[in-house]
């Protein structure tokens, strides 16, 4: 199972990562991969100055440019984890060797196979079709 894990920071107080982090950021990552555990992808993210708001409401497209001054918490950083449990997920969370962080929120991904048969069947028909459409350009 796929979990979201988010660094939470307060905006305005995170800091770009120090050497000291990274090394620890190397050291959990290798001892994810003895674990078993599976790091699907990783990032860090820039401040909400460098990003926009896409808001999609009775048909109506509204772009708002950062920073957005009603955010107190922003998502600063995140890891995907293929993981066997919520609580293993939990146990990794709990070594993020982050610093200034509020909290890491976990989050677990759907997979195809949580929905029901008709969902799947559409999802692979739209799959298949964006796929031939892709190669027949």
């Amino acid at each position: 199972m796929r979990f979201l894990s988010m660094v939470k920071h307060t905006e305005g107080k995170s800091s770009p990562p120090s050497k000291s982090m990274m090394e620890a950021l190397g050291q959990l990552l290798q001892e994810l991969a003895k674990e078993g555990c599976v790091m699907v992808q990783s990032g860090g993210l820039f401040p909400t100055n460098a990003g926009a708001r896409v808001r999609l409401a009775g048909g109506k497209v509204t772009v708002t440019d950062g920073p957005f001054t009603e955010a107190k918490e922003i998502i600063g950083g995140f890891w995907m984890l293929d993981v066997k449990s919520k609580e293993e997920a939990v146990e990794w969370a709990k070594r993020v060797p982050v610093t200034n962080t509020d909290f890491v929120e976990l989050r677990q991904v759907f997979e195809m196979e949580d929905f029901p048969e008709d969902v799947q069947r559409a999802a692979d028909n739209a799959t298949v079709k964006a796929a031939v459409e892709k190669h027949s350009r």
